[in-house]
């Protein structure tokens, strides 16, 4: 297969019947959240002076856990789907009880959240990169996809 056909393609036994087009986005995601995420969560956490707020040290574990793991995903795409599962969910809950009720109210734009609610958009790219049939035929429906 050439070119377009090949990556929107379903007939891949090396993919697990997912196109390839959702595993260069996928990897793609991974690349960002271990680089671009990694970076700004591990250069915040080496550099913090003093002690953690309970609730800001956890997101900030979190947030290294996700980085952390996003390499295993580089290399592991489909087995670390999961990952990209929990970070659209915990996004998109954020985007809906913060951001919504803010920007509704005309107060988003100015806020300390505008850069959270900026940054959790690309939560766009994850939600189009993970392949929605194999995840409910997997994990929904437990069937092994062909």
């Amino acid at each position: 297969m050439q070119g377009t056909t090949y990556l929107f393609s379903r007939n891949h036994t090396k993919y697990e019947g997912i196109r390839p087009v959702n595993i260069y986005l996928m990897r793609f995601t991974y690349v960002l959240m271990f680089f671009v995420l990694g970076k700004d969560v591990w250069s915040n956490i080496f550099s913090h002076e003093g002690g953690w707020e309970a609730m800001d040290a956890v997101a900030w574990s979190v947030w290294a856990a996700f980085s952390s793991l996003a390499l295993i995903g580089i290399f592991r795409t489909i087995k670390m789907i999961p990952i990209l599962i929990l970070e659209i969910f915990y996004k998109l809950t954020w985007l809906a009880i913060v951001a919504l009720p803010l920007w509704q109210e005309s107060k988003l734009w100015g806020s300390e959240m505008e850069d959270m609610t900026l940054a959790f958009t690309w939560v766009l790219l994850p939600i189009v990169a993970v392949p929605w049939g194999y995840v409910f035929n997997s994990y929904i429906l437990n069937q092994k996809n062909s």
